[in-house]
């Protein structure tokens, strides 16, 4: 599979983020780490804790995330929640869970594509 492929697969944008992180070579290196980012799996506990805070953290660390790398669909997705989380309140507000259900259907989509990806030799 080629990077553009991938790019392709995960509702990326190669060409913006060739534009942000200049070379392929360099897109490679971030896209390769993305799998060891913590920040999906923080989102996982703190939603399961019902910890409005840490979840709006780990939400919006996602989507900085998947916006530096232009993996669109995740970065969207991520960006919803992030918002319905960002005011301070008690809990995890209704209308949350939903949102976290698209946030990893795009995120294990993404990190598949990514698999894909690195599994074929880049």
């Amino acid at each position: 599979m080629t990077l553009q492929a991938c790019y392709e697969q995960l509702g990326g944008d190669l060409t913006r983020a060739e534009k942000r992180l200049s070379s392929e070579r360099m897109i490679r290196c971030f896209i390769a780490r993305f799998l060891d980012d913590s920040s999906y799996s923080e989102l996982c506990a703190a939603m399961e804790e019902g910890d409005r805070g840490k979840a709006f953290r780990a939400a919006h660390t996602l989507k900085g995330v998947s916006g530096n790398l232009s993996l669109d669909r995740l970065y969207t997705s991520a960006s919803q929640l992030a918002e319905l989380l960002r005011p301070a309140a008690e809990g995890i507000p209704a209308g949350a869970d939903a949102l976290f259900e698209d946030v990893t259907r795009d995120y294990r989509l993404t990190a598949q594509a990514i698999r894909v990806y690195l599994d074929a030799g880049h």
